[in-house]
């Protein structure tokens, strides 16, 4: 009985025994508390920068013809305001995160002599008045570049950066001829060229000509198209002076350029010069979506039908673009378009003329003017967003 009872026990401590050990073995297993797991994981997680997206607004031709110069004057101070031609439309540029526009004349002083057409030079207000407006980046390279000759051009140059505002096409220096601005964590790059500068070029030296006025050449553009890719720009943007004056079709040569440029790597075109408003469209090219609008009309001039006998060159378009940057592939789209119709509004005040850009959707349904301002500016949004190809 003795030795029975010592085996009970021995295979009793045993079996107790190999329990322990096992639950031992067991809890050096467990694994880590949710603290270290969480670490861990942590570690392994490559982060994921959320989608970047900017918008951008593009307006046309802004000139100022002697009309509008002596409309602005003010014979107590001497001094010209430009601010209320812009005033109704501030709040849209203003809410864009990047705004454009072509601007057709040149600050070059007033002893010069300010005028309009067919050599214009501007009070440096009209600079001050686009800027108080939210406008960032104006297009000098158009064909008045030049009408008040290199000295024009340089203090044009100086009176847009006076104001806190960056321009493109035009140049002081070789070097400068690539612009790209970072808009929410998006670079953007931005060219600016012209089909010429109505026999003024002679005022520059031959090699002056080559880097202080971005003049439309197919190898150069393709060039700059891809030296401001390699400099990091996720899209780039072309505002080019082109095409034939009141006409409102695009020709054969803006089309054919318009195409090869988007084969080249611009993403948006934005055409200037006709002073009437040509169609836009998406195009398709390496795969990609590419937006062109062949010519923005005119956002602020004297072209009227009582001036020249043309009732569309007093139609505009502010085009807003949405474009999106994917940080997973570096790939930034155009994700949507919006066209904002413009009309400029000329009226009398104590014997002064008066103008004013009307983003025309906000008044037409309005009692604000006169049944014929208001059909003017019905049948001006009628005809831009049939250009658009936004059937009304």
């Amino acid at each position: 009985m003795e030795k029975k009872t010592l085996r009970i026990i021995f295979f009793t401590t045993l079996i107790c025994t190999s329990i322990l050990l096992t639950s031992c073995v067991k809890l050096k297993a467990k694994p880590k508390d949710s603290e270290d797991v969480n670490e861990s994981t942590k570690s392994k997680l490559v982060e994921t920068k959320p989608n970047a997206t900017a918008t951008i607004l593009a307006a046309g031709d802004v000139m100022f013809h002697s009309p509008q110069i002596r409309g602005a004057y003010d014979e107590t101070t001497g001094t010209y305001d430009f601010k209320e031609n812009f005033k109704y439309i501030k709040k849209y540029v203003d809410s864009a995160d990047l705004a454009l526009a072509n601007f057709e004349t040149t600050t070059a002083g007033e002893e010069r002599g300010f005028q309009g057409y067919p050599n214009f030079n501007s009070p440096e207000e009209s600079i001050e008045a686009l800027k108080d407006s939210g406008f960032d980046i104006l297009s000098t390279a158009n064909n008045h570049t030049l009408d008040q000759g290199k000295d024009g051009l340089l203090k044009t140059i100086d009176t847009i950066k006076k104001y806190d505002l960056k321009n493109v096409g035009t140049y002081k220096e070789p070097e400068q001829h690539i612009l790209i601005e970072k808009v929410n964590d998006i670079d953007i790059g931005i060219l600016s060229y012209t089909y010429g500068c109505n026999g003024m070029e002679h005022t520059l030296t031959d090699e002056e000509l080559k880097y202080m006025v971005n003049i439309i050449d197919e190898d150069k553009i393709k060039n700059d198209i891809y030296k401001i890719k390699e400099k990091g720009a996720d899209l780039v943007i072309m505002f080019i002076h082109w095409g034939n004056e009141y006409e409102m079709e695009p020709n054969e040569e803006q089309i054919e350029l318009g195409k090869k440029m988007t084969e080249w790597g611009v993403d948006i075109v934005f055409g200037s010069h006709p002073h009437v408003i040509q169609k836009s469209e998406i195009i398709q090219s390496n795969g990609e979506d590419k937006f062109i609008i062949y010519s923005l009309g005119n956002f602020l001039s004297n072209q009227r039908r009582e001036s020249i006998n043309n009732k569309y060159t007093e139609d505009g378009v502010m085009v807003n673009i949405e474009v999106e940057k994917d940080f997973s592939n570096n790939k930034t789209i155009i994700k949507n378009v919006e066209y904002i119709p413009t009309w400029v509004n000329k009226y009398i005040e104590s014997g002064k003329p008066k103008y004013e850009i009307l983003p025309v959707e906000d008044f037409i349904d309005t009692e604000v003017f006169n049944q014929e301002t208001l059909l003017k500016m019905k049948e001006s949004y009628k005809n831009t967003m049939n250009k658009m190809g936004q059937q009304q």
